[in-house]
């Protein structure tokens, strides 16, 4: 409502006005920006979307609206959005191009990695805006599909050089989570003066001043009820508060529609139903229903509807307020009526839903329609979608068991999608149908699953042990891979290696034999349980077998649920470094984030992120490693779950940065002591013996590093075994470093990879005086040298050039000493080169002290992408890697070239790249 001698059409909304006016102004200079306007039902979130698009008369617009009926079809508010500008879609890069088509139908492939879809989007929206700026608006966001919203958030949090604006608006306490951390506009209520403004507007007969006032105080300042409510409240005798003011509106429009042709109020019925606002499908609808065009010409004069190539309705209210007025019979006809005129060769899945909108009693053939809609949402990575279609399933199935299966089949994709207190009512659901020994046994499975996943793992180890031997006398195959499940869970549950470990462990090796031909997950339990019950030394044949079995598998999306359990850092992951074998399991890390992606199994992904990270670490990788620690913590926000988060503090521990390393291994203690992570606690212990050892405070790395040592703790116990030779050397404690010694040349014997044979060769030149520690020293870089074990090949060289300082031999130590304090400079390992540093000026040579000059003012995100533009990349493969858009990657790299003092790609082959971060 425009107000009276101000310089903005809408009264009240100067501020709002303003900004919106500045977001405009700064996409048209190529800074892309994005506003989530928030705010209760009729606020006026509409009309600040209006005012936008008529102050960007030189941008292309695209609009995009989400419908509560349609929250359950995958990427339906994405290809709103889209739709104006698909004949785009052959410029995009192949990978991005596929994704997208994919996600909407228009080609067949796998199911497409969400976060490529988001990219993908991004680069189209991007492509779009090259030549005119671009609006997006998306109104009831809230109601968008999730992977819609989530792809949407992603675009938002990466717009950055784009001359793209996109304006979001969403109901306030609506339950949504994708939008979190983007920025915020609340929309709120009028003052009283304009809403008393505003609602004297309205009114066509003169009011008693006290009924104003009454009716201007229970509005709140709701322009929406101020505009709605005087056309049925003159009287000012309704009962206050007896409905939410959001129920109030919607009965003010309710009121407006009861004096309609019920033919009218049928036709507004089946646009209210009919999601997508597709004329022509609404017009087919109503021909069937016997309607005519005056229902038409009486629904559009209301004002409450417009009838164009798309239908509109005036307000979200509107339609609301249309469908829920109408008797539950009057609903079912339409969407019967829409499910006929919807081609199931087009659009099976709508067509689904509707007729499960239509029926009132179970019924098989609706229930497998739906089932099959699963199908497909699921092969398009919408695994909310699945999900959703399944319960639906369920619903409709007239046989208790099978419903009770169905029931089970929707939370797995619950769980698969995150969405893990959905999961746990619907197993509660499957539980309560008809005896089954077997779905039973899969119930208390999947509540394991979901156990691990909230990160309650004391929990989750019992009820997987009891599944699995529930499961030995009806499934030896299923039973074999729970077991295996079981004895993860102990694993991560058990801080050292006591009888939870032992007992999984031993029904582990009591469970059903394998096949005759054993699968990989039979040798990975064998080898596992062999190690924790035996030793190593007599598990690493039984580790070798199963590790060349898992790396010639050949997995797909279909084994997500399981792959957790076996690629990763809970069997397989563990036994490749069980046998000190570097290149496999960055391989394992790298397949199991890959196929999480590809599934869109986030809460799995989160873990599969962790294992990277951590791999990453190891191989000097810090910037690879912090875009995947926060990219944990990123899907952590989207879906409610704690994050994984145990690489972070071993991140900081290997920079050295000692108040940020020390708080996160703090509080990661904690939080595993709350929830029973008793691994995490070995992570803690181990991240605190390298901060020590970098810093040079040997007693504290010591004492944390034997906590670990102490006890048989798979992988840890044989990674902390380094951190604690180098702590007892230097503080004098011959009987640690001879444990120490011993236990890694057992794991070399066992293992005789580079890996394992390099870091004997140290800890015994630890041990060892004369040219024997010198032979020794020397043995030890160049097996490292050999591996992908960057870090440790550089305390390789550290170690070497002190012990030369040490014995005189100070020419020959600089140059080691130089080697690890230009390998720890590049990395980022800040307390190991200050080390290095010192060690240097004591020899006679004086070594610069970092400080950031203009080569090392990069942050993270510029070194990743001067790096890899340096290696030959082009800006869309760059985007591609960091899920950022080409033109994106170019505004960084003017950036970046600038702070080089440089001017082109070819100069980078020459530039030393390290970052301040």
């Amino acid at each position: 409502m425009p107000s009276p001698g101000h310089p903005h059409p809408l009264l009240g909304r100067k501020i709002e006005c303003e900004t919106l006016d500045a977001l405009l102004t700064a996409a048209r200079a190529g800074h892309g920006q994005s506003l989530v306007l928030r705010g209760e039902p009729g606020i006026g979130k509409t009309a600040l979307l209006d005012y936008v698009r008529d102050q960007a008369s030189d941008y292309q617009l695209a609009r995009a609206t989400g419908v509560e009926s349609e929250r359950e079809l995958p990427y339906a508010g994405l290809h709103q959005l889209c739709a104006p500008f698909l004949t785009r879609l052959p410029h995009l890069p192949a990978p991005q191009r596929d994704a997208l088509g994919t996600a909407f139908g228009l080609s067949a492939g796998d199911p497409p990695d969400r976060f490529l879809v988001g990219l993908a989007v991004l680069t189209l929206l991007a492509e779009v805006a090259d030549k005119n700026p671009l609006l997006c608006l998306v109104d009831d966001a809230q109601w968008l599909d999730r992977v819609s919203a989530q792809a949407l958030a992603f675009v938002a949090r990466r717009l950055l050089a784009e001359r793209i604006a996109l304006v979001l608006a969403v109901r306030d306490a609506s339950g949504e989570r994708e939008l979190t951390g983007l920025p915020e506009l609340i929309v709120r209520g009028l003052s009283d003066p304009e809403a008393q403004a505003l609602l004297d507007s309205r009114l066509k007969v003169p009011l008693d001043g006290r009924v104003r006032d009454r009716m201007v105080a229970e509005a709140r300042g709701n322009p929406l009820a101020l505009l709605e409510l005087p056309s049925t409240r003159v009287d000012g005798f309704t009962q206050p508060g007896a409905l939410p003011l959001a129920g109030r509106i919607e009965q003010s429009f309710i009121r407006q529609l009861e004096p309609l042709p019920a033919d009218t109020r049928q036709l507004l019925l089946t646009a209210a139903a009919e999601p997508l606002g597709d004329a022509t499908l609404l017009w087919r609808a109503a021909g069937l229903l016997g309607l005519g065009a005056d229902p038409a010409a009486a629904a559009e004069a209301t004002g409450l509807i417009e009838f164009g190539a798309r239908i509109r309705f005036r307000h979200p209210l509107v339609r609301s307020a249309v469908y829920r007025s109408a008797s539950a019979r009057e609903r079912q006809q339409v969407h019967r009526t829409l499910a006929e005129v919807t081609d199931p060769a087009v659009d099976p899945d709508r067509r689904a839903w509707h007729r499960a909108q239509a029926t009132t009693v179970p019924d098989e053939d609706v229930a497998a329609d739906l089932e099959r809609s699963a199908s497909r949402a699921q092969a398009r990575g919408g695994l909310v979608a699945a999900a959703e279609f399944l319960e639906q399933a369920a619903v409709h199935t007239p046989d208790p068991a099978c419903r009770a299966q169905r029931e089970l089949a929707a939370a797995r994709a619950k769980r698969d999608a995150g969405a893990l207190d959905a999961a746990l009512r619907l197993l509660a659901a499957a539980e309560a149908g008809p005896p089954d020994p077997m779905r039973t046994a899969e119930v208390e499975h999947l509540r394991g699953h979901i156990a691990f996943d909230q990160r309650r793992v004391r929990e989750a180890a019992p009820l997987l042990l009891s599944a699995a031997r529930r499961l030995c006398p009806l499934d030896a195959d299923q039973a074999r891979q729970t077991h295996l499940e079981a004895l993860s869970a102990a694993i991560w549950a058990a801080r050292d290696a006591g009888p939870e470990i032992t007992d999984a462990a031993q029904a582990a090796r009591a469970a059903p034999p394998a096949r005759t031909t054993p699968r990989a997950v039979d040798l990975v339990l064998d080898a596992l349980a062999t190690r924790l019950t035996e030793g190593h030394a007599a598990a690493a044949p039984v580790m070798t077998r199963a590790l060349d079995a898992v790396r010639a598998l050949d997995v797909g999306a279909e084994d997500i649920g399981r792959l957790p359990w076996l690629l990763g850092n809970r069997a397989a992951g563990m036994i490749a470094t069980e046998l000190w074998d570097f290149d496999t399991r960055r391989a394992l890390a790298a397949r199991q984030v890959e196929l999480a992606r590809a599934t869109g199994a986030l809460v799995q992904l989160q873990f599969a992120l962790n294992f990277l990270a951590d791999t990453e670490l190891l191989a000097g990788e810090l910037v690879a490693a912090e875009a995947l620690i926060e990219e944990d913590r990123l899907i952590a926000e989207v879906t409610g779950t704690p994050p994984v988060g145990y690489a972070a503090p071993l991140l900081a521990a290997l920079r050295g940065r000692e108040a940020q390393a020390v708080e996160l291994i703090t509080t990661s203690a904690r939080e595993a002591t709350a929830r029973g992570q008793g691994r995490v606690l070995v992570f803690a212990d181990y991240a605190s013996a390298i901060l020590h050892n970098g810093l040079g405070r040997h007693d504290a790395a010591r004492d944390a590093a034997n906590r670990v040592f102490s006890q048989d703790i798979l992988v840890y116990r044989g990674l902390v075994t380094a951190e604690l030779a180098e702590a007892a050397s230097r503080t004098g404690d011959d009987e640690l470093l001879a444990a120490a010694v011993a236990r890694m040349s057992s794991y070399a014997e066992a293992a005789p990879t580079d890996w394992a044979l390099g870091l004997e060769a140290r800890l015994r030149a630890l041990q060892s005086d004369g040219d024997e520690a010198d032979g020794l020293h020397r043995q030890s870089i160049e097996r490292l040298g050999r591996t992908g074990v960057r870090v440790e090949l550089a305390r390789g060289h550290l170690l070497f050039g002190e012990w030369l300082r040490r014995e005189g031999h100070r020419v020959d130590g600089r140059d080691h000493l130089r080697t690890a304090h230009e390998a720890f400079e590049a990395m980022g390992l800040e307390a190991f080169a200050e080390r290095a540093r010192r060690e240097l000026l004591a020899t006679g040579e004086t070594a610069r002290k970092r400080t950031i000059e203009a080569a090392e003012e990069l942050t993270a995100q510029e070194f990743q992408i001067a790096r890899l533009a340096r290696d030959g990349l082009s800006n869309p493969e760059i985007g591609t890697r960091l899920f950022i858009s080409p033109r994106t990657v170019e505004w960084h790299l003017r950036k970046i070239f600038t702070k080089l003092g440089i001017s082109s790609r070819r100069q980078l082959r020459d530039t030393a790249l390290t970052t301040a971060s």
